[in-house]
């Protein structure tokens, strides 16, 4: 047992000094190299409760991440109750539409294209430096790095961002993402689109499950202006997910619709 303490101690010290003897633009590059990979990794399916406010539009609902698509059973939509008639009827609907769900899948893929390519800029798009320690995390701030070169429109404006971080440091892995718009961004002088200084964004990401699984359980965008080419980056928007519960990959739509309708409203 003291045998085992010792080789305890000596690993998580040594854990301790590879992070401090990183420098931090390492640790980012650490985290996105582990981020990358477990994305790749990843097959797990979940089912979660989602609260979506926008400006206009307001959303409670449950979601379950079936094998061909994401079926979801919405209680209130802007504030109205919805029946669970309702609520059948119009997963019934989504299930038996094939292009909705092939519009869906698509939407997806380029969220998911869009996030990997910002992951893959994060160590090189920004001047990193150390600002301290949150519990088991790693703080480092990012400001635009003058000597980098976006290579797309989309980048433009990742690239105007200056915030924070945080990384567990156990696993490398990123807790959370928080920036704001530090000037103004133009496209094409204006005539597409501007999206003003001061428009911010966070992402709040945590472990779930046994297998040290990580989701987003909190988006918050705020943008203001416009811009022309971006609607999901010039919405203001206020995402929250939660009761996450991990199910079958091999879900089909029927079963997911199933298995939602037994949840509570």
């Amino acid at each position: 047992m003291r045998r085992a303490l010792q080789l305890i101690c000596v690993f998580l010290i040594s854990q301790a000094f590879e992070v401090h003897a990183q420098n931090p633009k390492q640790i980012v590059q650490q985290a996105v190299q582990t981020e990358l990979a477990a994305s790749q990794n990843d097959h797990t399916h979940w089912m979660y409760y989602e609260s979506e406010h926008e400006p206009k539009r307001t959303v409670e609902q449950w979601v379950a991440e079936a094998q061909s698509a994401g079926v979801q059973r919405v209680l209130k939509r802007n504030g109205q109750q919805l029946s669970e008639s309702q609520q059948r009827t119009e997963m019934d609907s989504f299930i038996n539409d094939t292009r909705t769900q092939a519009k869906q899948r698509k939407s997806s893929q380029h969220d998911d294209d869009q996030a990997t390519e910002m992951l893959r800029l994060l160590p090189d798009a920004f001047l990193w430096t150390k600002s301290g320690e949150q519990g088991s995390a790693t703080i480092l701030h990012f400001k635009p790095d003058p000597q980098f070169h976006p290579p797309d429109l989309e980048a433009r404006v990742f690239s105007a961002m200056e915030g924070d971080i945080a990384v567990d440091t156990a696993q490398h892995r990123i807790a959370s993402l928080k920036g704001r718009l530090i000037h103004d961004v133009r496209f094409a002088g204006g005539l597409l689109g501007e999206l003003k200084a001061g428009g911010s964004f966070d992402v709040e990401r945590r472990e779930i499950g046994d297998d040290k699984e990580w989701q987003i359980t909190e988006t918050h965008v705020h943008m203001q202006g416009h811009a022309l080419l971006f609607k999901t980056i010039s919405v203001n928007e206020d995402d929250q997910k939660s009761k996450f519960r991990q199910i079958p990959a091999n879900t089909s739509l029927r079963d997911a619709e199933s298995q939602l309708m037994q949840l509570g409203k």
